[in-house]
């Protein structure tokens, strides 16, 4: 294994008296907690080599790749280790739902229903995104997701630039409570292609940052 495919020091791994350490896995695009098991030391060495999420599991006494029998694979774009060195996460690119029940993520049953903290723009969309990328991954019946995925991207590309006409038409007209509609309308779309596509909110906001102070828009520092 060359030191490019193996950046993690296994012997800083703590394993259990059973050979095993807890993995949790997350979505890298929209960082939801998709799933955790457990893996043991080839488990792990196997998908730093790979790049395929592999585990151990418990009950039937084996490793196992996540995906290969249903199809819905975990591109394994990073690996960390606690503080601890007792747990690790592995940073995915999800392909289908990561649940055996079909759902996006293993975490779906709330036992105290999410108050989110962001309350602006920022937090909305980047709610917004996590549910759009749930949606197009389980493509449930009915959702409107399912049928914008289903429809194709040209579609989707014609709807964002007819949001946009309508969007000028509100500005023109000086109307505020269609103005926020449209914008609404029109930020739905721009994230549906931005999922579909693989790039995430926070991939645009680093575009947004590293423009700050030089294209007109200035920087905490700089504000006031």
């Amino acid at each position: 294994m060359s030191a490019e495919q193996q950046t993690l020091d296994l012997s800083a791994l703590k394993f259990g008296a059973d050979g095993l350490i807890p993995v949790v896995t997350q979505d890298a695009r929209t960082g939801v907690v998709l799933m955790q098991a457990y893996a043991d030391r080839e488990a792990v060495e196997r998908t730093l080599q790979t790049r395929e999420a592999t585990y151990y599991s418990r009950s039937r006494g084996e490793q196992w790749i996540k995906g290969k029998t249903s199809g819905h694979t975990q591109r394994v774009l990073g690996v960390s280790l606690d503080c601890d060195g007792d747990s690790v996460l592995y940073r995915v690119e999800q392909t289908g739902a990561a649940c055996h029940t079909g759902d996006y993520s293993c975490f779906h049953t709330p036992l105290l229903e999410e108050q989110s903290s962001k309350t602006g723009l920022d937090g909305t969309l980047e709610r917004v995104y996590a549910t759009i990328s749930e949606r197009l991954a389980t493509l449930p019946e009915g959702s409107y997701v399912a049928r914008l995925h289903a429809g194709g991207l040209d579609r989707v590309l014609k709807k964002i630039s007819e949001e946009s006409g309508e969007v000028l038409l509100a500005a023109k007209n000086n109307d505020r409570v269609e103005l926020a509609t449209e914008v609404a309308d029109l930020l739905f779309h721009t994230l549906f292609a931005m999922a579909e596509v693989g790039v995430s909110p926070g991939d645009v906001a680093a575009v947004l940052q590293g423009r700050e102070g030089r294209s007109g828009l200035k920087g905490p520092k700089e504000a006031g």
